[in-house]
């Protein structure tokens, strides 16, 4: 009983500290090598030669290394003069998946350069039975952790250690 306890009010104070100030939380199993090569299918793709942008739509899936990122609609915008890409926008409801993790909004934005993926919109990640949801989440991919801000809600399941009667 009084493990069940001391956890409810370590939630508690968790639960209001990330109310108030946002959460930090790890993100994906391994930290994401940006130098692999991404990989992208669609059902159809346009090509802007004048404004270096290729625009994805229809059942978009982006891959490199362990990250997955789907949307209907992904705009490739490349770097100028460079011939590589600079960033990418995924609208229209985002899912992004690393390892056993997932997050999803209605938008993500992905700046290679920086390997930061800024999600916005009734964000939502779930890591096992866990659950956090915010306005916005930052996904810093060298080290596989993420910054949480905007109203942040979450839900921890205990695990099955803290039921009464165990431990004592």
């Amino acid at each position: 009983m009084l493990k069940r306890l001391l956890l409810i009010s370590a939630l508690c104070l968790t639960g209001g500290a990330a109310f108030a100030q946002g959460a930090n939380v790890a993100f994906g199993s391994v930290q994401q090598d940006s130098s692999l090569p991404i990989e992208v299918s669609a059902d159809n793709l346009s090509v802007n030669q004048s404004d270096g942008t290729a625009l994805y739509t229809g059942n978009v899936v982006i891959g490199q290394g362990e990250m997955r990122l789907a949307a209907p609609r992904v705009l490739v915008v490349y770097a100028k003069g460079a011939g590589q890409i600079d960033r990418l926008e995924a609208t229209g409801g985002v899912t992004l998946v690393s390892g056993e993790e997932a997050a999803e909004a209605d938008r993500a934005d992905y700046n290679l350069k920086d390997n930061v993926v800024v999600m916005i919109g009734n964000v939502l990640l779930t890591q096992g039975d866990n659950a956090l949801s915010s306005d916005r989440m930052t996904v810093y991919l060298k080290d596989g952790t993420a910054q949480m801000d905007g109203r942040v809600r979450s839900i921890i399941q205990p695990s099955s250690n803290t039921e009464e009667g165990e431990g004592q």
